[in-house]
């Protein structure tokens, strides 16, 4: 049972918890300017997307990028550069506004009109763990048909959300869910 993996590792296995590997599936499918904001180029292509409509600004302000006008002015002519702290402040609200604003799109191509979207659970990774402390965990596939409680959660970045959501659509697997709690890889495709 998931509850009861208190010292994961222990025995040398390896993995991450299956909620985040979900948001790092979601994360890539929502497309991310692959261009780091550390770059000239990266850094205009997320001020543009936070600043090119009124919208944007305010869903902008409303994720934490609370600068002024003037600032934002002089940080798109490229006359200043924003500190680390603003950085890191403009990557989260970009982050933030980005998956806000794919997060209708993703659940409509998930869901499939109620078809749902097939999941591969790949099992933790037990390389490290001695023969006697092995146990069998196959690789299993999954037909999810619900997704909006794991896409509300994913797209406000509520961790404890996300994990209670895809708790409850992995106990489909049967007796067998807990052993899924911690995996290598979760793939899916929209």
């Amino acid at each position: 049972m998931p509850e009861h993996t208190i010292d994961f590792g222990k025995y040398g296995a390896q993995g991450i918890k299956g909620h985040q590997a979900v948001a790092r599936q979601l994360d890539a499918l929502a497309d991310f300017i692959a261009s780091p904001i550390t770059t000239r180029r990266g850094l205009l292509a997320r001020l543009h997307y936070l600043t090119r409509t009124p919208h944007a600004r305010a869903a902008a302000r409303d994720a934490g990028l609370t600068v002024t006008d003037r600032t934002l002015k002089a940080w798109l002519q490229g006359t200043r550069n924003p500190t680390r702290h603003n950085l890191a402040r403009i990557e989260a609200a970009y982050r933030t506004v980005r998956r806000h604003n794919v997060a209708r799109y993703l659940l409509a191509r998930l869901n499939r009109t109620g078809r749902g979207t097939r999941v591969e659970i790949h099992p933790l990774n037990q390389s490290g763990v001695s023969t006697a402390h092995q146990r069998v965990v196959e690789f299993r596939t999954l037909n999810i048909r619900h997704w909006e409680a794991i896409i509300n959660a994913w797209s406000t970045g509520n961790d404890q959300a996300l994990d209670d959501a895809w708790i409850e659509q992995i106990t489909d697997l049967g007796s067998q869910w807990g052993q899924y709690e911690y995996v290598t890889n979760i793939g899916f495709a929209a």
